[in-house]
């Protein structure tokens, strides 16, 4: 009575409810998986976390596109949000000596031959900890890092340390480190570690931060897309979390300009790796309610 009502066939409403049905329980799957998968990067983006979803979306059957994806992530209120950096971590008016900008132009073909530096902080109940972080350009590893409860040279000299104590040592190019001008990466003792390690020194020309784009983006990564509101209780806490989160980071997440390589993986290649990135419009991230 109610399909012929609406002129649709018996067999047809059956068939529009059992699809019904079964893209409500796909959306359910789908939901839960992302759930499982944001549980480690709660602010993955939805093009990267897409491609995570992939093999489990063909193991359940589902098929689902990005726009698809953008749209469920919508509807439930799950698209990120990016946010500014708002504690100033650079000093560069300082007497101590600068060192010009060696890498403009420099094309990467494999790991340890560009290391990028930068300082960020986390939030505590007793303050903010500054979080130094020293990234391979190459495979976008973290080989450095140290949380210190000041913003003194000492955890950028620690988190160098880290690095170097890491190198592989392999690679026949000079290893270039490149940072802002800050007094941490000028001062005496982490100069004096660069050049015992044969490690060439590179810095921004200016303020900006696209001289030193990569280091700030990986910050910006750690900050936001891993528990980015959390206010930890103390700096011991803050210290041991962020242990946890870089070695998600490193062995987890995938990058596009890497061609969806974790770090990990992507630092024991050698040779041009290909990028999936490319420049969205603006509507399209308008629509994807990143806010910069």
């Amino acid at each position: 009575m109610v399909c012929t009502l609406f002129g649709v066939t018996r067999q047809a409403y059956y068939e529009a409810e059992i699809h019904e049905r079964k893209t409500s329980i796909s959306r359910m799957i789908v939901l839960t998986i992302i759930k499982d998968l944001r549980a480690e990067i709660p602010q993955i983006g939805t093009r990267k976390l897409l491609f995570q979803l992939e093999p489990h979306l063909e193991e359940h059957g589902i098929k689902m596109g990005r726009d698809q994806l953008f749209d469920l992530l919508r509807f439930h209120g799950l698209l990120i949000r990016r946010r500014k950096r708002l504690v100033k971590t650079t000093d560069s008016h300082h007497w101590l000596k600068k060192y010009p900008n060696l890498i403009v132009g420099m094309v990467i073909t494999s790991p340890e031959q560009l290391w990028v530096s930068d300082i960020t902080y986390i939030r505590t109940m007793e303050g903010f900890s500054y979080l130094s972080l020293i990234t391979d350009a190459y495979s976008r590893k973290i080989v450095g890092y140290a949380l210190y409860p000041t913003l003194e040279a000492t955890g950028c000299i620690e988190a160098l340390e880290m690095a170097v104590n890491g190198r592989r040592n392999v690679t026949p190019f000079i290893l270039i480190h490149h940072s802002d001008r800050g007094i941490q990466y000028c001062s005496y003792e982490y100069i004096e570690i660069l050049m015992k390690a044969n490690i060439a020194i590179s810095m921004t020309q200016s303020g900006s931060p696209y001289e030193n784009a990569l280091a700030e983006r990986v910050n910006g990564i750690i900050k936001n897309e891993f528990f980015p509101r959390k206010v930890y209780q103390n700096h011991k806490e803050a210290k041991k979390t962020i242990t946890r989160i870089i070695m998600t980071y490193n062995e987890k997440r995938p990058h596009s300009s890497i061609d969806y390589l974790t770090p990990e993986k992507a630092h024991n290649l050698e040779g041009i790796i290909r990028k999936r990135w490319k420049q969205y419009s603006k509507q399209e991230k308008i629509k994807e309610q990143i806010l910069v």
